[in-house]
């Protein structure tokens, strides 16, 4: 199961030629990964109030494909590839129709108030695993 999250291209995501500006993919996937949580039950404001754990990217691997342009709609679908104690690692797709524009790997770490690696609590782990591959 995968999340999928809808979005349009503006005119401010582009350059001068109205292709997608490299960065901002970061910013279209990490809406994706966002939304992705917020569905699946998991408040992000109320886990760190609550657990005082919040989700950092520790790495990120991004393939450019093809273009996205000014007033596509694009689909960033997100799916978890695995899930460790402290880590998960995320599968996102930027495409248009059926084709696939980027695709990212992303890492994400928990982290305590303290600044250290904490556990994933328990209900984001759960929602994290709910969009696990295969």
């Amino acid at each position: 199961m995968s999340h999928e999250f809808a979005c349009k291209v503006y005119y401010e995501d582009t350059d001068l030629a109205g292709v997608v500006y490299y960065a901002n993919y970061l910013k279209f996937i990490e809406r994706a990964r966002t939304e992705a949580l917020r569905e699946a039950g998991v408040d992000q404001r109320a886990l760190l109030r609550e657990t005082g754990v919040v989700f950092v990217v520790r790495r990120v691997e991004i393939d450019y494909i093809a273009p996205a342009r000014f007033q596509d709609a694009i689909l960033v679908r997100t799916s978890t590839e695995r899930v460790s104690g402290a880590r998960a690692v995320l599968l996102q797709e930027v495409c248009r129709g059926e084709d696939t524009l980027a695709r990212a790997h992303v890492q994400v770490a928990a982290m305590g108030n303290d600044g250290r690696p904490a556990r994933i609590p328990s209900p984001a782990r759960a929602a994290l695993e709910a969009f696990a591959n295969g």
